[in-house]
This record gives structure tokens, C-alpha cells and sequence, in this order.
């Protein structure tokens, strides 16, 4: 059976590197495209929002989904798929609630306290993509860590709202769904128009325009953070062929652009895995593309050296086959432990949630969590014996900074 993914030497460096050293490349006539919608959405509001959603989104009906839309779309949708809706929220709430921040008090000197404050942000935008298919999930993963850290206003943005999706946002509690999509929906949501509320933060992926325009009202508006074409990245030195093969074809199908990498010391498992790849490739659809463009397996020496790639890379998704590997993997947005741990249970049910940092931004951070929605406030209060205590040392500090200004106003006092 003929290989339809490349194998690749792990000592190969020139192709490692075009493989796993991946920033998302600019386009800055694409940026400058982006940024004059952004600019007509602060400049017009409501009217631009309009023509664009008319003109990309292909808007026909009102600009938001009523309640009552929402529940007769939501009784519409097979009640195998309501459960599974319903079944997902749970899980997801189980796990946003251990996320969010706790609020304490503490005394480092007699006389001094801080204290640590937890409030939720007040509004904040989800965006759900409308593309091939619906993502009810997007919208569950999104809205709910929301819900649960207690923000009282959450506004949904999908550019195709279908019934699935209307049944998720009723069961995540979101506020309000709006039919628009794309640079223009962002635009709206970080600055506001006269109809849609400016929000204190958007999360959620999207597409190129989403991604784009994120960048650019970051400066304004808090965002989560950059999310790209999917990954995965698989790690074992044995296990099922047949398993391995479906778990990187089931991210591939996310985009043409998505990563799917298997990493193994054993040659003869990564030539097995090759077969059966080729064996389960469907004829058509982005998994094609996606292996054929940015799949590959990747033979090491050792598992050690498996380890050490993956860490470099930094991957949105990880699977590997022991919780010894999973403990030395500390760069990535999620990781799946043990040969029954499917990657794509982490897509819909686990409650763990799947959007997730791409293209090496697992360096810095993990997936979205219910502490992403809240803001995190220190209270500081010294009684005179307080101030007293710690005068001196802050004077000292303030004056070996050059801050005269600083050390006066605790001199000023009668402190020290």
C-alpha cells in the first residue's frame, strides 16, 4: 500500500524545522483588507455591520436570533444530539468551576494586608465559526467557562446560527446570538454600535478574517489569544496502528492547513502507521490536503528525543501513550495520556475545553479557562505600625531607584 504521508529521519533537521518552527506568516495586504472593515465597523457602527454581514455572511433574516427562534430551532434538533448537548455542558461546568480564581487574605508584616478580589468581567463576545459544518461545541466551550465565572452578559456571534447551535446557546446561557461572522463582528464587538454592546473581552476561533481582526482591536479589547489551523501531535514507541492513524486524520479533517504529526522511535510502528493512513484517508475533504501538505512521521532515536521535539513545537494537542511521557510534556495547550484517551473526546465531552493556543503559543500559555473571564484585584491596607514596619525598606528601594518623589511620600508620613 503506498505511503500518503511522508516519514521523516528525526535527525533531518532542515525538515524538522519546516515542520514544527511554525509562527503564522503575515499578509499585509490581507491586514490592510481586515483593518479598513474594522475601521468601517468604528466609523458607521450598525450600517457597516450590515453590509458586511449581507455581503460575507450572505444575510438574509434579522441580525439577531430571537428567543423564540432559539427554542423552536432547539426542539428541531434530534434529541440523541439535545442530550449530547446537555451531557457536554455538564461536563464542562464541572470543570470550569475548579478554574476560577479564589479570592484570599493574607499578612506578610503585622499591620500589613493584602487581600486578592475575583469579579467577573461584565460583558464579553463569543465568537462561533459558521464554515462547512456548525460548532455547537465552540459555542459550549466558549460561553459556559463564561457563565460560570459569573459574567452576566454574554453575546454569541456565528454567521450561520442553525438549530444545533440556537439548542448550545440556550444551554449555555448566552445572553444574546447575533447572525454575523468575520472581521466585522469582532469590529463590533470591541468597539460597540448602537445596537450591539461593547464587550470587555472575545473569545473563540475563527477563520483568517477572525484572526486578523483580533490582532488589530487587541490594543482596545481584551482577546484570548491567537488560535490557528489545528494540531496534533502523537508520541509512542508502541501501541495500535489502526488508532494512531484515525486519531491524526480526525484532527486533519479540521482544515487544510491543520498539522498532523506522529513522532515514534520504532520504524516498524511508523510504518505501519503509514499503511493504515493511507487505508482510512477518505477520497476526499481538507484531511487529504492537510496530510499531504503539513503531515508527517517523524522517526527518533529515542523516545527522549520525541519528548524534546514535541517541546519545541509546543503543540496545541498532544497524545501519548503513558503518564511518565505526559509529565515531562509541559509546552502544550492539552494533553491525552494512555491509548483510550481519543483526542477527539477532548473536541466535545470531557469538559476539559478545546480551544486551545496553536503555531507554538502553548509556550506561554494553556486553553481557555472560567479564570480568563474574571479580573483579579489586590486590596492593600497598612495600619501606621504597618507602614512603619516596612518604611525603611521601601525608602531604601526608592532611593537606590533614583524615585525621590516615591521615598518623600512615605517620609511625609513621619514613619521612618
Amino acid at each position: 500500500m503506498n505511503s500518503v504521508i511522508r516519514i521523516v529521519d528525526g535527525r533531518d533537521e532542515r525538515t524538522l524545522a519546516a515542520l514544527l518552527d511554525r509562527s503564522a506568516k503575515r499578509d499585509l495586504a490581507f491586514e490592510r483588507r481586515v483593518a479598513r472593515i474594522v475601521s468601517d465597523v468604528r466609523r458607521r457602527g450598525d450600517a457597516a455591520v450590515l453590509s458586511y454581514a449581507k455581503r460575507f455572511d450572505k444575510l438574509t433574516e434579522a441580525v439577531e436570533v430571537t428567543r423564540t427562534e432559539m427554542e423552536r430551532g432547539a426542539a428541531a434538533v434530534e434529541s440523541d444530539v439535545r442530550r449530547a448537548i446537555a451531557a457536554a455542558a455538564r461536563n464542562i461546568r464541572h470543570v470550569a468551576r475548579r478554574q476560577v480564581p479564589r479570592g484570599w487574605t493574607t499578612r506578610p508584616v503585622a499591620g500589613v494586608t493584602v487581600a486578592q478580589r475575583v469579579t467577573p468581567l461584565e460583558r464579553v463576545g463569543c465568537y462561533v465559526p459558521g464554515g462547512r459544518y456548525p460548532l455547537p461545541s465552540s459555542l459550549l466551550m466558549t460561553a459556559i467557562p463564561a457563565s460560570v465565572a459569573g459574567v452576566p452578559e454574554i453575546i454569541v456571534v456565528c454567521p450561520k446560527p442553525d438549530p444545533v447551535v440556537m439548542a448550545a446557546a440556550l444551554e449555555a446561557g448566552a445572553t444574546r446570538l447575533l447572525r454575523i461572522g468575520g472581521a466585522h463582528a469582532i469590529a463590533a464587538l470591541a468597539y460597540g454600535t448602537a445596537t450591539i454592546a461593547r464587550v470587555d473581552k472575545i473569545v473563540g476561533p475563527g477563520n483568517a478574517y477572525v484572526a486578523a481582526a483580533k490582532a488589530l482591536v487587541a490594543a482596545d479589547c481584551a482577546i484570548d489569544f491567537f488560535a490557528g489551523p489545528s494540531e496534533i501531535l502523537v508520541i509512542a514507541a508502541k501501541g495500535r496502528p489502526a488508532w494512531i492513524a484515525a486519531d491524526l486524520l480526525a484532527q486533519a479533517e479540521h482544515d487544510e492547513d491543520a498539522r498532523a504529526i506522529f513522532m515514534t522511535p520504532s520504524a516498524r510502528l511508523a510504518g505501519a502507521v503509514a499503511e493504515e493512513i493511507a487505508r482510512q484517508m477518505p477520497i476526499h475533504g481538507p484531511a487529504r490536503a492537510a496530510i499531504a501538505a503539513n503531515g508527517a512521521i517523524i522517526v527518533t532515536r529515542t523516545l527522549d528525543e520525541a519528548i524534546a521535539l514535541s517541546e519545541r513545537m509546543a503543540p496545541e494537542h498532544v497524545v501519548c501513550d503513558s503518564a511518565a511521557v505526559a509529565a515531562r510534556l509541559t509546552r502544550a495547550g492539552t494533553v491525552f495520556v494512555g491509548p483510550d484517551s481519543a483526542q477527539a473526546s477532548g473536541d466535545y465531552i470531557t469538559g476539559s475545553n478545546h480551544v486551545l493556543p496553536t503555531s507554538g503559543a502553548a509556550r506561554g500559555r494553556g486553553g481557555l479557562t472560567a479564570a480568563d473571564f474574571v479580573r483579579v484585584t489586590t486590596i492593600q491596607t497598612l495600619s501606621r505600625a504597618g507602614l512603619k514596619a516596612v518604611a525603611p525598606h521601601a525608602i531604601a528601594l526608592a532611593q537606590a531607584e533614583g524615585l525621590r518623589g516615591h521615598a518623600a511620600s512615605i517620609r511625609i508620613r513621619g514613619v521612618h
